[in-house]
């Protein structure tokens, strides 16, 4: 009986502290089942199992060690130093916020003062008359930078596996929240709060599982686009500025704005519709569609309706910098065509239009189209957080 208390108690912490990290990191098929909540529950109580088995092993372990043959003491002083190898690995090296830190210096400064090169994507965001742009290879590596913009408290965040940009808010009832992060589902990163414990999913801003699970973070508007284009557009921002201190860790992302770097986890899949190929998400009224990017970089400009919403999707020279607008403009839907030039014009009208958006020659002077959200991520990302989503079809 010693015996077998003895065997079933080492499995069970073995198994404890290896699927506690096995569940939530990407190991192979780790990221396929719906396991998020057993997670939890191993995350969560991983403590209490620890106390309760070793002290069923406590009367097993002793007799070994007091009366068993010399193999048998070896045997199990080698079970139990393997268990603290995995215990410091899975506690200490394995844990996703031991892996990514968050910057210890958050360096933002004006575009005369800035290091990071022009033609780096940036997830760039404006409110109330500030803006800020947050490069993706350094908030792809920190997977969130929590700050404030024009007095309101924002948590900017990426998922590198997912190629996910989302800003929140991370006022969770009435309260600023900090998160910390613990690692993904579905390879989608996740943030847990402190103060309930909840488990946030990354692309969606939702509580997945603990006590706030079904409830949401407010979303804030974003735009992705080189930096270049995003001070075009708004030259008073500011700009996030490498920490020195994680230089090794953001070079580990070189390539990743367009797609070339070596992990198959982040690296893009030039083939349209594959699981690593680039699309554009939108959703309008609890509908969703996505745009392959090979289309958009064929043809420059996509129009399009979703239920109330006409669009159009726009691709600059850079090849880089994309931007979904309204068609609505003062009730009319209007429709644009490029010219030879590469210039875009609204057939309504025969205005032209620049690549912000805003008319600068013709009736429509001055006028702006207003910004739908959308982004730029991994089709298997958009399809498994939208498995309604509708494919468009040129």
């Amino acid at each position: 009986m010693q015996r077998l208390l003895l065997i079933a108690g080492l499995i069970i912490l073995f198994a404890a502290e290896m699927l506690r990290i096995y569940f939530i990191m990407p190991f192979p098929g780790s990221q396929h089942g719906n396991t998020i909540d057993i997670a939890y529950f191993l995350g969560r109580y991983i403590w209490h199992i620890r106390i309760v088995v070793l002290l069923l092993l406590a009367i097993p372990v002793y007799q070994t060690f007091a009366q068993s043959r010399k193999w048998k003491k070896i045997l199990l002083s080698m079970v139990l130093l393997l268990y603290a190898v995995i215990f410091y690995f899975v506690n200490f090296r394995f844990q996703a916020d031991k892996m990514f830190y968050q910057p210890q210096h958050k360096n933002l400064v004006s575009a005369a003062d800035n290091k990071v090169p022009l033609n780096r994507l940036v997830i760039g965001v404006s409110l109330n008359n500030e803006a800020k742009a947050y490069p993706i290879e350094i908030i792809g590596y920190h997977h969130q930078v929590q700050d404030t913009i024009a007095g309101q408290p924002v948590i900017v965040t990426y998922c590198t596996v997912c190629r996910t940009g989302r800003i929140f808010s991370p006022v969770v009832n009435g309260k600023k929240e900090k998160f910390r992060l613990v690692g993904m589902d579905h390879f989608n990163a996740m943030f847990e709060d402190s103060t309930t414990k909840s488990w946030w999913r990354q692309v969606t801003g939702e509580a997945i599982t603990g006590p706030l699970k079904g409830s949401s973070l407010q979303e804030i508007s974003s735009q992705q686009m080189t930096l270049s284009a995003w001070l075009r557009a708004y030259p008073g921002s500011s700009i996030l500025q490498p920490d020195t201190i994680y230089n090794q860790e953001y070079e580990d992302l070189e390539g990743f704005d367009n797609g070339t770097i070596e992990s198959g986890l982040e690296k893009r899949d030039s083939v349209s519709w594959q699981r690593k190929s680039w699309v554009i998400g939108i959703v309008a009224n609890n509908y969703a569609k996505a745009y392959d990017w090979n289309d958009l970089v064929k043809q420059k400009l996509i129009e399009d309706s979703l239920p109330g919403l006409p669009i159009i999707i726009t691709l600059e020279k850079d090849t880089a910098s994309y931007h979904v607008w309204s068609r609505i403009l003062n009730g009319q839907n209007l429709h644009f065509t490029r010219n030879n030039a590469g210039e875009l014009r609204d057939n309504n009208t025969q205005s032209l239009w620049n690549d912000d958006g805003i008319c600068t020659e013709g009736i429509l002077k001055g006028q702006m189209l207003g910004t739908v959200q959308a982004s730029q991520e991994f089709w298997h990302s958009w399809q498994t957080f939208h498995p309604a989503t509708v494919k468009y079809s040129p």
